[in-house]
């Protein structure tokens, strides 16, 4: 479904300048290798892909001050919704992109990230339309260039097709999953911080599936 677009938040987003790269800000190759110059720190890096209105990426980075966040958003409408919650913490540790994942290579170094969340992503349920999802061997072969080795991909959906199709792309590039479930709720982890989409399709009775791979 398309959203509605909100011209309004073009400039409101401005008021976020300060951790927010938006739509009309070039975001380009002179940030790669850089990330730790704009946090003003080193410390690992973790990239959520897709970061919707920030639910788990404003949770995260409130839990884990210790790490540098980047949550990446095409939608600028959606992402300001982030910004927002970002600001209400006051969290000095996350940047947000208004950016397009399919160009990720242009934007970090190689072995820059630690760790990508894919979290509730577009599963194009289309056959033809397969090379656009996140977890498509296309895409992990360009994590696996900005990834430092053993560097990790968190993945989670609710949506069992896309996580069995996942699952054989990671067989097929090589890497290692680990902490496979097909029911995450079930469990009742207490670390498990959950986006807007997991309550909205855990409360519709939807099995939440997640896993954790590895990166030689």
């Amino acid at each position: 479904m398309r959203l509605r677009r909100k011209p309004w938040v073009d400039k409101a987003i401005h008021d976020f300048d300060a951790f927010v790269f938006s739509r009309d800000q070039e975001i380009g190759e002179e940030k790669q290798g850089h990330w730790a110059d704009i946090f003003d720190r080193q410390a690992p890096l973790y990239v959520e892909l897709g970061t919707g209105k920030g639910d788990f990426i404003s949770q995260f980075a409130e839990r884990h001050p210790e790490i540098n966040f980047i949550g990446i958003e095409m939608q600028q409408d959606v992402l300001y919704s982030a910004a927002k919650k970002i600001a209400e913490k006051e969290l000095t540790n996350v940047r947000l992109l208004v950016f397009d994942i399919n160009k990720i290579e242009t934007i970090f170094a190689p072995g820059e990230v630690d760790r990508f969340f894919i979290n509730f992503c577009d599963p194009w349920p289309k056959t033809r339309h397969a090379k656009r999802r996140l977890t498509h061997v296309g895409f992990l072969e360009k994590y696996r260039k900005l990834l430092r080795p053993q560097g990790e991909l968190h993945f989670k959906t609710d949506n069992r097709p896309l996580f069995d199709f996942s699952l054989q792309q990671f067989e097929e590039a090589g890497l290692t999953v680990r902490d496979v479930t097909f029911d995450l709720h079930a469990e009742n982890r207490p670390d498990n911080i959950e986006t807007e989409y997991e309550r909205k399709f855990s409360g519709f009775g939807e099995k939440i599936n997640r896993c954790e791979v590895i990166f030689p």
